[in-house]
């Protein structure tokens, strides 16, 4: 069995994001379709002493390690198992955190393909995706084995799409975070207990082309969260206005992305919306799956 494994966790961004009824429990139903993009984390697991120990590096504050979603799929992982852990973690982040990215999903999704390959495959996919559930409403999208997929209810529901053609992306944040609890009690109370959601029913061809994409685009969290962070309002128009085709926030924010027909429209936005004092990355959607070229498996 190898001594280390690196994988890719690539960022995603939410084409749709519809915010349906609130459940009994306080939970919101949600429908989605996500896309993962060549903005990505590296994650290196690596037979260690006992415990997890875990390093991070490119300036990202990704928390304290017990509340680490990484670190949280570790330890999951080795209950499932029935064994004790023993391993080095290292998070080489890229992905801002706190940014509708899905960056700490991604790494934890990451760190159970890492760790199952660690030690030679014992649990298959399906035990994989129910402890993905556990972890987080995005984390089974970064199992499903697809770049592009729709999703149900909590995200646990994942119905993987053939991929579209890449397309540029820019992604845009504004230096400060929005948290998704937060975004959700604004979307509750800015709705009122008497909210009825309209029916959520997608054409499936729709969902096969930017162009029909680009007609379902939608985020319910923008009222909410443009309200809050009022330079995203401004970042949006000035994707729209340097040609972006789908100009949205990122899951529940606090970034906005636009998708381009050019990488050349795409760094000329990147200009103005680094004027506005937001950072930006400049990536691409992704069209392979993760698995297909993300593992380094070293024996050394």
């Amino acid at each position: 069995m190898p001594e280390r494994v690196e994988l890719a966790a690539p960022a995603k961004v939410n084409l749709r994001l519809c915010i349906l009824a609130r459940e009994e429990s306080g939970y919101h139903a949600l429908e989605t379709v996500l896309c993962t993009l060549s903005l990505a984390d590296r994650v290196t697991v690596a037979r260690g002493e006992a415990g997890i120990r875990l390093t991070v590096e490119g300036g990202v504050d990704v928390g304290p390690p017990e509340r680490n979603l990484a670190v949280r799929a570790a330890e999951r992982f080795y209950r499932e198992i029935g064994a004790a852990p023993a391993i080095d973690l290292h998070l080489a982040k890229h992905v801002p955190a706190a940014a509708g990215l899905g960056g700490g999903s991604s790494d934890a999704a990451a760190v159970l393909r890492a760790l199952n390959a660690l030690h030679g495959d014992p649990l298959p996919r399906a035990a994989l995706l129910r402890m993905a559930i556990e972890l987080g409403s995005d984390v089974p999208f970064f199992l499903c084995g697809s770049p592009y997929a729709l999703a149900w209810g909590r995200g646990e529901r994942v119905m993987p799409l053939p991929p579209l053609p890449p397309r540029p992306v820019l992604v845009a944040h504004p230096g400060m975070a929005m948290p998704t609890a937060d975004a959700f009690r604004d979307v509750a109370a800015l709705r009122g207990g008497a909210y009825a959601p309209e029916a959520a029913l997608i054409d499936p061809a729709a969902l096969a082309s930017w162009e029909g994409i680009e007609g379902l685009a939608r985020n319910d969290f923008e009222p909410v969260v443009l309200s809050r962070i009022p330079v995203l309002e401004a970042g949006l128009a000035t994707l729209r206005g340097a040609g972006a085709r789908i100009a949205l926030l990122a899951g529940s924010g606090s970034s906005i992305f636009g998708v381009f027909d050019s990488a050349e429209a795409r760094d000329a936005a990147s200009a103005r919306v680094d004027a506005l004092g937001m950072r930006s990355w400049r990536a691409e959607t992704c069209c392979a799956p993760p698995e297909a070229a993300s593992y380094t498996i070293s024996a050394d």
